[in-house]
């Protein structure tokens, strides 16, 4: 499973650096994320192994879960984007309003992490819903970490 979510993050650090230059910010965003949307189901699907019982309330909360989540990456990867266009001149106002952006984002991630933990629990069970967050934070923090080691650091 390691194997496959480094894939996974490799080929969106690959998307990221190729994709702003290609086209539009919006239209490579929604591509990467419907890939990697199914590769991450797959993940996932493979890792909770639900009885048919609670599958089919996982699955609607799970889509639900989705939609904002991707919101907060599509965000995420505006402000990287940002970064990597500035970050050669960036100056005091530049590198503060990356930060508190990046702060925003990723309070809004724990905030949604909260909320969506209590309705799996409700729809599965609390042993289930914590397998779904530790899955999940694992595959994010992967793809972050990996995104993370491309970045060049300011002033460097």
């Amino acid at each position: 499973m390691k194997n496959a979510i480094f894939i996974i993050a490799l080929l969106l650090i690959v998307s990221i650096h190729t994709s702003f230059a290609q086209s539009s910010e919006n239209d490579e965003i929604t591509l990467i994320q419907a890939s990697f949307g199914m590769d991450k189901k797959q993940i996932i699907e493979g890792y909770m192994d639900l009885p048919e019982t609670v599958s089919p309330g996982f699955w609607t909360i799970y889509q639900s879960y989705e939609t904002s989540r991707k919101e907060l990456a599509r965000e995420r990867l505006k402000i990287i984007n940002d970064f990597l266009s500035e970050y050669e001149k960036i100056g005091e106002e530049e590198a503060d309003d990356l930060a508190k952006r990046t702060l925003k984002n990723d309070l809004a991630l724990s905030k949604l992490h909260s909320s969506y933990y209590k309705k799996f629990k409700k729809a599965t069970s609390a042993l289930d819903a914590a397998k779904f967050l530790q899955i999940d934070t694992y595959i994010h923090n992967t793809i972050r970490n990996a995104m993370q080691q491309e970045l060049p650091f300011i002033d460097q």
